[in-house]
Protein backbone atom coordinates (compact mmCIF):
# COMPACT_ATOMS: atom_id res chain seq x y z
CA UNK A 1 0.00 0.00 0.00
CA UNK A 2 2.87 2.38 0.83
CA UNK A 3 4.47 1.64 -2.54
CA UNK A 4 1.17 2.27 -4.31
CA UNK A 5 0.77 5.62 -2.51
CA UNK A 6 4.34 6.60 -3.36
CA UNK A 7 3.80 5.78 -7.04
CA UNK A 8 0.59 7.82 -7.02
CA UNK A 9 2.39 10.85 -5.59
CA UNK A 10 5.10 10.69 -8.20
CA UNK A 11 2.48 11.03 -10.91
CA UNK A 12 1.23 14.33 -9.52
CA UNK A 13 2.55 17.55 -11.01
CA UNK A 14 3.17 21.14 -10.00
CA UNK A 15 1.25 23.20 -12.57
CA UNK A 16 1.00 26.94 -13.21
CA UNK A 17 -1.67 28.40 -15.49
CA UNK A 18 -0.59 31.67 -17.09
CA UNK A 19 -3.46 33.85 -18.26
CA UNK A 20 -6.60 35.78 -17.29
CA UNK A 21 -8.42 34.90 -14.06
CA UNK A 22 -10.28 36.75 -11.31
CA UNK A 23 -10.49 39.71 -10.79
CA UNK A 24 -10.58 39.80 -14.60
CA UNK A 25 -13.79 38.66 -16.21
CA UNK A 26 -14.80 36.97 -19.46
CA UNK A 27 -14.49 33.61 -21.17
CA UNK A 28 -10.70 33.27 -20.83
CA UNK A 29 -10.84 33.85 -17.09
CA UNK A 30 -13.74 31.43 -16.71
CA UNK A 31 -11.90 28.76 -18.70
CA UNK A 32 -8.65 29.12 -16.74
CA UNK A 33 -10.42 28.90 -13.39
CA UNK A 34 -12.35 25.81 -14.49
CA UNK A 35 -9.14 24.23 -15.81
CA UNK A 36 -7.43 24.93 -12.50
CA UNK A 37 -10.26 23.18 -10.66
CA UNK A 38 -9.96 20.22 -13.02
CA UNK A 39 -6.25 19.83 -12.22
CA UNK A 40 -6.88 20.25 -8.49
CA UNK A 41 -9.54 17.52 -8.59
CA UNK A 42 -6.84 15.13 -9.83
CA UNK A 43 -4.51 16.08 -6.97
CA UNK A 44 -2.11 18.29 -8.94
CA UNK A 45 -0.68 21.33 -7.16
CA UNK A 46 -2.04 24.13 -9.34
CA UNK A 47 -2.04 27.92 -9.25
CA UNK A 48 -2.87 30.72 -11.67
CA UNK A 49 -0.66 33.71 -12.47
CA UNK A 50 -2.92 36.41 -13.87
CA UNK A 51 -2.70 40.07 -14.80
CA UNK A 52 -2.66 43.04 -12.48
CA UNK A 53 -2.84 45.00 -15.74
CA UNK A 54 -4.13 43.10 -18.76
CA UNK A 55 -4.88 45.91 -21.20
CA UNK A 56 -4.24 49.65 -20.92
CA UNK A 57 -7.60 51.35 -20.69
CA UNK A 58 -7.40 52.91 -24.15
CA UNK A 59 -6.99 49.44 -25.73
CA UNK A 60 -9.93 47.82 -23.94
CA UNK A 61 -13.20 47.97 -25.94
CA UNK A 62 -15.65 47.15 -23.15
CA UNK A 63 -16.88 48.99 -20.07
CA UNK A 64 -14.76 47.19 -17.51
CA UNK A 65 -12.12 44.47 -17.43
CA UNK A 66 -13.00 43.48 -13.88
CA UNK A 67 -15.58 41.21 -12.28
CA UNK A 68 -17.99 42.33 -9.57
CA UNK A 69 -18.29 38.78 -8.29
CA UNK A 70 -16.25 37.33 -5.40
CA UNK A 71 -12.97 35.54 -6.10
CA UNK A 72 -13.11 31.71 -6.17
CA UNK A 73 -12.30 30.79 -2.59
CA UNK A 74 -10.55 27.51 -3.44
CA UNK A 75 -8.11 28.78 -6.07
CA UNK A 76 -4.60 30.16 -5.65
CA UNK A 77 -4.68 33.16 -8.00
CA UNK A 78 -1.68 35.47 -8.05
CA UNK A 79 -2.56 38.86 -9.56
CA UNK A 80 0.96 39.90 -10.57
CA UNK A 81 1.57 40.27 -14.34
CA UNK A 82 1.73 43.71 -15.99
CA UNK A 83 1.34 43.30 -19.73
CA UNK A 84 3.16 46.54 -20.62
CA UNK A 85 6.01 46.66 -18.08
CA UNK A 86 9.18 44.81 -19.21
CA UNK A 87 10.69 45.00 -15.71
CA UNK A 88 7.65 43.12 -14.42
CA UNK A 89 8.10 40.47 -17.13
CA UNK A 90 11.66 39.86 -15.93
CA UNK A 91 10.55 39.66 -12.30
CA UNK A 92 7.76 37.16 -12.98
CA UNK A 93 9.95 35.16 -15.36
CA UNK A 94 12.68 34.72 -12.74
CA UNK A 95 10.08 33.89 -10.08
CA UNK A 96 8.57 31.13 -12.20
CA UNK A 97 12.00 29.88 -13.27
CA UNK A 98 12.96 29.41 -9.62
CA UNK A 99 9.56 27.93 -8.72
CA UNK A 100 10.28 25.16 -11.27
CA UNK A 101 6.74 24.02 -12.02
CA UNK A 102 6.58 20.77 -13.96
CA UNK A 103 4.15 22.34 -16.44
CA UNK A 104 3.12 25.86 -17.36
CA UNK A 105 -0.15 26.10 -19.29
CA UNK A 106 -0.20 29.44 -21.06
CA UNK A 107 -3.16 30.91 -22.94
CA UNK A 108 -2.56 32.76 -26.21
CA UNK A 109 -5.34 34.74 -27.81
CA UNK A 110 -3.89 38.05 -28.97
CA UNK A 111 -0.51 39.09 -30.44
CA UNK A 112 -0.44 42.07 -28.05
CA UNK A 113 0.40 39.55 -25.31
CA UNK A 114 3.34 38.09 -27.26
CA UNK A 115 6.15 40.25 -25.84
CA UNK A 116 5.01 39.89 -22.23
CA UNK A 117 4.32 36.15 -22.23
CA UNK A 118 7.20 35.34 -24.59
CA UNK A 119 9.72 37.07 -22.30
CA UNK A 120 8.40 35.39 -19.15
CA UNK A 121 8.52 31.95 -20.78
CA UNK A 122 12.04 32.42 -22.15
CA UNK A 123 13.27 32.99 -18.61
CA UNK A 124 11.33 30.00 -17.29
CA UNK A 125 13.00 27.72 -19.85
CA UNK A 126 16.40 28.49 -18.31
CA UNK A 127 15.55 26.06 -15.49
CA UNK A 128 15.77 23.14 -17.96
CA UNK A 129 12.81 21.50 -16.24
CA UNK A 130 9.48 23.17 -16.95
CA UNK A 131 7.44 22.01 -19.96
CA UNK A 132 5.38 24.77 -21.54
CA UNK A 133 1.98 23.93 -23.04
CA UNK A 134 0.15 26.64 -24.97
CA UNK A 135 -3.61 26.53 -25.33
CA UNK A 136 -3.98 28.68 -28.44
CA UNK A 137 -7.40 30.27 -28.82
CA UNK A 138 -6.21 32.19 -31.85
CA UNK A 139 -2.94 32.37 -33.73
CA UNK A 140 -4.28 34.70 -36.41
CA UNK A 141 -6.32 37.43 -34.65
CA UNK A 142 -9.82 38.40 -35.76
CA UNK A 143 -8.83 42.06 -36.06
CA UNK A 144 -5.39 42.33 -37.66
CA UNK A 145 -2.82 44.96 -36.66
CA UNK A 146 0.72 45.89 -37.60
CA UNK A 147 3.21 43.73 -35.71
CA UNK A 148 0.92 40.71 -35.22
CA UNK A 149 3.24 38.21 -36.92
CA UNK A 150 6.36 39.56 -35.18
CA UNK A 151 4.77 39.35 -31.72
CA UNK A 152 3.38 35.85 -32.35
CA UNK A 153 6.72 34.56 -33.64
CA UNK A 154 8.39 35.95 -30.53
CA UNK A 155 5.85 34.21 -28.30
CA UNK A 156 5.95 30.74 -29.86
CA UNK A 157 9.70 30.09 -29.61
CA UNK A 158 9.76 28.80 -25.97
CA UNK A 159 6.57 26.72 -26.36
CA UNK A 160 6.97 22.92 -26.22
CA UNK A 161 3.40 21.86 -27.02
CA UNK A 162 0.45 23.55 -28.73
CA UNK A 163 -3.14 22.57 -27.99
CA UNK A 164 -5.89 24.15 -30.08
CA UNK A 165 -9.64 23.97 -29.64
CA UNK A 166 -10.38 24.16 -33.35
CA UNK A 167 -8.82 22.55 -36.39
CA UNK A 168 -8.74 26.01 -38.00
CA UNK A 169 -6.23 27.24 -35.40
CA UNK A 170 -4.30 23.98 -35.72
CA UNK A 171 -3.93 24.69 -39.44
CA UNK A 172 -2.99 28.32 -38.76
CA UNK A 173 0.07 27.11 -36.84
CA UNK A 174 1.55 26.02 -40.19
CA UNK A 175 1.96 29.68 -41.06
CA UNK A 176 4.64 30.01 -38.38
CA UNK A 177 8.05 28.44 -37.99
CA UNK A 178 7.41 25.80 -35.34
CA UNK A 179 9.17 22.61 -36.47
CA UNK A 180 9.37 19.64 -34.11
CA UNK A 181 6.76 21.00 -31.72
CA UNK A 182 3.88 18.76 -30.68
CA UNK A 183 0.46 19.97 -31.79
CA UNK A 184 -2.92 18.55 -30.88
CA UNK A 185 -6.56 19.50 -31.41
CA UNK A 186 -8.81 18.99 -28.38
CA UNK A 187 -12.38 20.38 -28.52
CA UNK A 188 -13.43 23.03 -26.03
CA UNK A 189 -14.66 21.35 -22.82
CA UNK A 190 -18.11 22.19 -21.48
CA UNK A 191 -18.65 25.25 -19.32
CA UNK A 192 -20.33 23.39 -16.49
CA UNK A 193 -19.61 25.97 -13.80
CA UNK A 194 -22.53 28.33 -14.37
CA UNK A 195 -25.12 26.39 -12.41
CA UNK A 196 -27.57 23.63 -13.19
CA UNK A 197 -30.33 23.59 -15.78
CA UNK A 198 -33.45 25.29 -14.48
CA UNK A 199 -37.08 25.23 -15.59
CA UNK A 200 -37.73 27.44 -18.65
CA UNK A 201 -40.75 29.10 -17.05
CA UNK A 202 -38.74 30.00 -13.92
CA UNK A 203 -35.86 31.34 -16.01
CA UNK A 204 -38.20 33.56 -18.06
CA UNK A 205 -39.91 34.86 -14.94
CA UNK A 206 -36.53 35.75 -13.40
CA UNK A 207 -35.63 37.81 -16.48
CA UNK A 208 -39.09 39.33 -16.82
CA UNK A 209 -39.78 37.63 -20.15
CA UNK A 210 -43.09 36.52 -21.65
CA UNK A 211 -43.55 32.78 -21.05
CA UNK A 212 -45.56 32.47 -24.31
CA UNK A 213 -42.76 33.73 -26.59
CA UNK A 214 -40.10 31.62 -28.35
CA UNK A 215 -36.77 33.29 -27.63
CA UNK A 216 -33.66 33.12 -29.77
CA UNK A 217 -30.43 33.94 -27.94
CA UNK A 218 -27.38 35.81 -29.21
CA UNK A 219 -24.91 35.60 -26.34
CA UNK A 220 -21.50 37.10 -25.64
CA UNK A 221 -19.40 40.14 -26.41
CA UNK A 222 -20.66 41.95 -29.51
CA UNK A 223 -17.96 42.35 -32.14
CA UNK A 224 -18.17 42.82 -35.90
CA UNK A 225 -17.03 39.31 -36.85
CA UNK A 226 -19.83 37.72 -34.80
CA UNK A 227 -22.43 38.76 -37.37
CA UNK A 228 -25.15 40.26 -35.19
CA UNK A 229 -26.09 42.54 -38.09
CA UNK A 230 -26.83 39.46 -40.23
CA UNK A 231 -29.07 38.05 -37.51
CA UNK A 232 -30.95 41.35 -37.21
CA UNK A 233 -31.69 41.28 -40.93
CA UNK A 234 -32.88 37.67 -40.55
CA UNK A 235 -35.18 38.69 -37.69
CA UNK A 236 -36.76 41.32 -39.96
CA UNK A 237 -37.80 38.55 -42.37
CA UNK A 238 -39.35 36.29 -39.71
CA UNK A 239 -43.09 36.88 -39.71
CA UNK A 240 -43.98 34.83 -36.66
CA UNK A 241 -44.92 37.27 -33.83
CA UNK A 242 -43.91 34.62 -31.27
CA UNK A 243 -40.22 34.85 -32.23
CA UNK A 244 -38.07 37.32 -30.33
CA UNK A 245 -34.32 37.74 -30.09
CA UNK A 246 -32.47 38.28 -26.83
CA UNK A 247 -29.15 40.06 -27.33
CA UNK A 248 -27.26 39.30 -24.12
CA UNK A 249 -23.74 40.68 -23.94
CA UNK A 250 -21.67 43.82 -23.88
CA UNK A 251 -20.82 45.86 -26.96
CA UNK A 252 -17.11 45.65 -27.75
CA UNK A 253 -17.51 48.21 -30.52
CA UNK A 254 -19.76 51.17 -31.23
CA UNK A 255 -23.33 50.20 -30.38
CA UNK A 256 -24.98 52.93 -32.44
CA UNK A 257 -24.91 51.19 -35.86
CA UNK A 258 -26.70 48.17 -34.37
CA UNK A 259 -29.29 50.30 -32.59
CA UNK A 260 -29.90 52.27 -35.78
CA UNK A 261 -30.23 49.06 -37.79
CA UNK A 262 -32.87 47.74 -35.36
CA UNK A 263 -34.77 50.99 -35.81
CA UNK A 264 -34.37 51.08 -39.60
CA UNK A 265 -35.60 47.48 -39.90
CA UNK A 266 -38.60 48.24 -37.69
CA UNK A 267 -37.94 45.31 -35.39
CA UNK A 268 -37.81 47.06 -32.01
CA UNK A 269 -40.67 44.88 -30.77
CA UNK A 270 -38.74 41.70 -31.72
CA UNK A 271 -35.54 42.54 -29.83
CA UNK A 272 -34.72 42.26 -26.12
CA UNK A 273 -31.54 44.23 -25.40
CA UNK A 274 -29.56 43.11 -22.34
CA UNK A 275 -26.28 44.66 -23.38
CA UNK A 276 -24.51 44.98 -20.08
CA UNK A 277 -21.97 42.35 -19.09
CA UNK A 278 -23.82 39.17 -18.10
CA UNK A 279 -22.53 38.01 -14.73
CA UNK A 280 -21.74 34.36 -14.10
CA UNK A 281 -24.72 34.01 -11.79
CA UNK A 282 -27.11 35.25 -14.52
CA UNK A 283 -25.87 33.09 -17.39
CA UNK A 284 -28.13 30.13 -16.62
CA UNK A 285 -31.27 32.26 -16.81
CA UNK A 286 -30.52 33.46 -20.34
CA UNK A 287 -29.72 30.01 -21.70
CA UNK A 288 -32.57 28.28 -19.93
CA UNK A 289 -35.01 30.91 -21.25
CA UNK A 290 -33.93 30.28 -24.85
CA UNK A 291 -35.42 27.86 -27.32
CA UNK A 292 -32.48 28.25 -29.66
CA UNK A 293 -28.96 29.72 -29.49
CA UNK A 294 -27.92 31.45 -32.72
CA UNK A 295 -24.28 32.09 -33.63
CA UNK A 296 -24.35 34.01 -36.96
CA UNK A 297 -20.57 34.49 -37.14
CA UNK A 298 -18.88 35.81 -40.28
CA UNK A 299 -15.56 34.24 -39.23
CA UNK A 300 -14.54 32.11 -36.29
CA UNK A 301 -12.02 29.78 -34.74
CA UNK A 302 -14.04 28.23 -31.94
CA UNK A 303 -16.69 29.64 -29.64
CA UNK A 304 -17.19 29.50 -25.89
CA UNK A 305 -20.92 29.87 -26.48
CA UNK A 306 -21.21 26.34 -27.89
CA UNK A 307 -19.96 24.65 -24.68
CA UNK A 308 -22.45 26.73 -22.73
CA UNK A 309 -25.30 25.66 -25.01
CA UNK A 310 -24.22 22.03 -24.57
CA UNK A 311 -24.17 22.32 -20.80
CA UNK A 312 -27.66 23.83 -20.67
CA UNK A 313 -28.84 21.50 -23.48
CA UNK A 314 -30.06 24.26 -25.78
CA UNK A 315 -30.06 23.50 -29.55
CA UNK A 316 -28.04 25.78 -31.81
CA UNK A 317 -27.87 27.35 -35.22
CA UNK A 318 -24.28 28.09 -36.21
CA UNK A 319 -22.80 29.36 -39.45
CA UNK A 320 -20.50 27.30 -41.62
CA UNK A 321 -17.31 29.24 -40.82
CA UNK A 322 -14.04 28.38 -39.10
CA UNK A 323 -14.34 25.72 -36.43
CA UNK A 324 -17.94 26.42 -35.39
CA UNK A 325 -19.43 23.34 -37.01
CA UNK A 326 -16.97 20.86 -35.44
CA UNK A 327 -18.98 20.61 -32.22
CA UNK A 328 -22.42 20.95 -33.83
CA UNK A 329 -23.39 17.85 -35.86
CA UNK A 330 -25.90 19.13 -38.41
CA UNK A 331 -29.39 17.81 -37.82
CA UNK A 332 -28.46 16.27 -34.46
CA UNK A 333 -27.83 19.02 -31.89
CA UNK A 334 -28.28 21.99 -34.19
CA UNK A 335 -28.53 23.25 -37.74
CA UNK A 336 -25.76 24.64 -39.94
CA UNK A 337 -26.49 27.84 -41.88
CA UNK A 338 -24.50 29.90 -44.31
CA UNK A 339 -23.46 33.33 -42.99
CA UNK A 340 -26.27 35.27 -44.63
CA UNK A 341 -29.70 36.44 -43.50
CA UNK A 342 -31.71 34.17 -45.84
CA UNK A 343 -30.00 30.96 -44.75
CA UNK A 344 -30.14 31.83 -41.04
CA UNK A 345 -33.81 32.80 -41.27
CA UNK A 346 -34.65 29.58 -43.12
CA UNK A 347 -32.89 27.47 -40.47
CA UNK A 348 -34.77 29.23 -37.66
CA UNK A 349 -38.07 28.51 -39.41
CA UNK A 350 -37.01 24.92 -40.10
CA UNK A 351 -36.17 24.27 -36.46
CA UNK A 352 -39.61 25.31 -35.24
CA UNK A 353 -41.59 23.97 -38.24
CA UNK A 354 -40.05 20.51 -37.92
CA UNK A 355 -40.42 20.56 -34.10
CA UNK A 356 -36.81 19.50 -33.57
CA UNK A 357 -36.46 20.53 -29.93
CA UNK A 358 -37.16 17.14 -28.34
CA UNK A 359 -34.81 15.10 -30.55
CA UNK A 360 -32.03 17.73 -30.42
CA UNK A 361 -32.14 17.93 -26.63
CA UNK A 362 -31.93 14.15 -26.42
CA UNK A 363 -28.87 14.20 -28.66
CA UNK A 364 -27.30 17.03 -26.66
CA UNK A 365 -27.46 14.90 -23.51
CA UNK A 366 -25.52 12.20 -25.34
CA UNK A 367 -23.03 14.36 -27.22
CA UNK A 368 -22.05 16.50 -24.23
CA UNK A 369 -20.36 13.49 -22.62
CA UNK A 370 -17.57 13.84 -25.21
CA UNK A 371 -16.44 17.20 -23.84
CA UNK A 372 -15.14 16.41 -20.38
CA UNK A 373 -12.44 18.44 -18.62
CA UNK A 374 -10.73 15.13 -17.84
CA UNK A 375 -9.85 14.81 -21.53
CA UNK A 376 -7.88 18.04 -21.73
CA UNK A 377 -6.19 17.70 -18.33
CA UNK A 378 -5.06 14.16 -19.12
CA UNK A 379 -3.81 15.27 -22.55
CA UNK A 380 -1.79 18.13 -21.06
CA UNK A 381 -0.16 15.85 -18.48
CA UNK A 382 0.53 13.05 -20.94
CA UNK A 383 1.92 15.29 -23.68
CA UNK A 384 4.12 17.27 -21.30
CA UNK A 385 5.65 14.07 -19.87
CA UNK A 386 6.61 12.64 -23.25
Amino acid sequence: MDLELKQHKTRLSKIVILGPAHPLRGGLATYNERLCNAFLSKGHQTSIYTFSLQYPGFLFPGKSQYSDEPAPSNLDIKVVINSVNPLNWLKIGWELKNLKPDIIVVRYWLPFMGPCLGTILRLVKLNKHTKIVCIADNIIPHEKRIGDSFFTNYFIKPIDVFITMSEKVLADLDLFNIPNKTRQYIPHPLYDNFGEIINKKSAKEFLGLDIEINYLLFFGFIRQYKGLDILLHAMAKLNNPKFKLIIAGEFYENAQPYLQLIKDLGIEDKIILRTNFITDSEVKYYFCSADLVVQPYKSATQSGVTPLAYHFEIPMIVTNVGGLTAMVPDGEVGLIAEPNELSIGNKINEYFYRKLEESFKKNLKREKLKYSWDIITKAIIDIAKK
